[in-house]
């Protein structure tokens, strides 16, 4: 399998675990084959090192040269609006469902269960009404051209 997103200068990646998990930051520099320089000005993440295992990279990236300062980061991240393409992502999306399905109790799980039967059932029967319709109005084939 080929990778999606390559480790660049400007690469903006999400810290799996640690102090600042969750957060996002962006790739200022690479250190070695195992750390890179990360900075998230907007996100309260400090320029430090950080090791790639710890990094989830995102499709976003940003235009800085590497090395740059933590100013010019910041300007970058407000210009391209990268807070706000996160939260639209489907990932951002996801990792908020899975928080809030973690929160729920017994009975909001129960709700759930309900609302999904609803939901299901309501499918199935429209479902049916239209296989039902679709049985007796049968739609005619055309008819094939006959060979000479």
């Amino acid at each position: 399998m080929a990778f999606r997103h390559m480790v660049q200068i400007g690469r903006v990646a999400r810290i799996a675990h640690g102090d600042n998990a969750g957060k996002l930051c962006v790739i200022v520099d690479v250190i070695d084959q195992n750390r890179a320089l990360v900075d998230g000005p907007c996100t309260a993440v400090g320029r430090q090192g950080m090791p790639f295992k710890r990094l989830r990279l995102t499709k976003f990236r940003i235009k800085i040269p590497h090395s740059t300062s933590t100013k010019v980061v910041r300007k970058a991240w407000e210009k391209e609006s990268i807070t706000d393409k996160w939260k639209e992502s489907s990932t951002a999306k996801k990792i908020d469902a899975r928080k809030l399905r973690s929160k729920m109790n017994d009975f909001d799980r129960f709700k759930l269960y309900k609302a999904k039967q609803a939901m299901n059932r309501e499918i199935r029967r429209k479902f049916l009404k239209l296989k039902a319709q679709a049985k007796n109005n049968p739609v005619s084939k055309p008819k094939k051209p006959k060979k000479k």
